[in-house]
Parts: structure tokens; C-alpha cells; sequence
């Protein structure tokens, strides 16, 4: 004769199993989800006044990792050297946040990308009629205060770390 097992409430295994069973996918499913998105998606401190007014020096972002933004999106970029040169290979894809913090960031408009013409009235020192491949023009929105292809020329589209979600003012703005 089987005799079937039941728990001190009556319930019986099978059903504490379906249930433990569910929570523990429930907590992968998490875990995975916020490993996924802790890579995709990047909070950052804008410093500086070059994107005044749209941002200001304390606004947090959220920036979207991947896609190459379009014309008028505001995107967060390796800040390259005086000479228009970065020190260290291109951040790899699906870096680390630590590996995204060891390196400066600026955070500007994208006002062309391969293909387009060069925004002649903006950027009169750039050359070429049109933006080479795999470069971009970023500007600030705030001209006096910003580094961008004013001073440096192109970037590099490799070195845009992604677009500009949604952004945090800061209490003091």
C-alpha cells in the first residue's frame, strides 16, 4: 500500500514544489533581466555648463547603450584628448559599469553623421562636404562653454557610448 506525504498543513509536496519552483524562475528571470539592462542602459552626472539650457551641471541621464543615434540626439561620448585622440582602445560592447566609470564622458547634440552634409554655418573649420564614415559632428548646446567638432572636428561613432534617454534635473535647476 503507497501512502501519499503531505506536509503539517495538509499540503502536499508537489505543490510546495510548484511553488518554489515558480519563485526561483521568478528570481532568475530578475537577476537576468537586471544584468541585461544594468549593460544596456547607463545612468550618468552631467558636469559642466555646454549643454545649457537642456541640461545642467548635476542632471542625471539615462543613456541607451548601442544603436548609432540620429541627427538632433543628445548621446554621451568618450572624452578624447585636446588633439582629437583617445588614449585607450574603444569601450568593448557590453562593458562593465565599472569599465564605463573608468573612463570621462562629455555629452552633446549629434548634428551629423555619415553621409550627411557638414553643418558649414556650425562647424566651418571641418573640410569635407560630407561626414565621413564612421564619424559624427557633436556640438554643444551651449557654444562658449562646449569641446565638441568646433574645436576637435570629427568624432569617432565608435566612442559614443549611446543616447539620451531621459534625464533628472537636479534640485539645484
Amino acid at each position: 500500500m503507497i501512502r501519499a506525504v503531505t506536509f503539517v498543513d495538509g499540503t502536499p509536496p508537489y505543490e510546495w514544489m510548484l511553488i518554489f519552483g515558480s519563485l526561483a524562475a521568478l528570481a532568475g528571470a530578475v537577476l537576468l533581466g537586471r544584468c541585461l539592462l544594468t549593460r544596456r542602459l547607463v545612468a550618468v552626472t552631467v558636469y559642466g555648463a555646454s549643454m545649457e539650457p537642456t541640461y545642467r551641471g548635476g542632471d542625471r541621464v539615462l543613456v541607451r547603450r548601442g544603436s548609432m543615434p540620429t541627427t538632433g540626439h543628445v548621446v554621451v561620448v568618450e572624452y578624447p584628448t585636446l588633439d582629437g585622440t583617445w588614449p585607450l582602445p574603444p569601450l568593448r560592447d557590453g562593458a562593465s559599469a565599472s569599465e564605463v566609470g573608468r573612463r570621462r564622458w562629455l555629452i552633446k547634440r549629434v548634428a551629423a553623421v555619415p553621409g550627411d552634409p557638414v553643418p558649414r554655418d556650425r562647424v566651418p573649420a571641418l573640410a569635407e562636404e560630407r561626414v565621413p564614415p564612421g564619424m559624427v559632428v557633436l556640438l554643444g548646446d551651449n557654444p562658449d562653454s562646449s569641446f565638441d567638432s568646433r574645436r576637435i572636428g570629427y568624432f569617432a561613432g565608435e566612442r559614443i557610448l549611446g543616447a539620451v534617454l531621459n534625464a533628472r534635473r537636479s534640485p539645484s535647476a
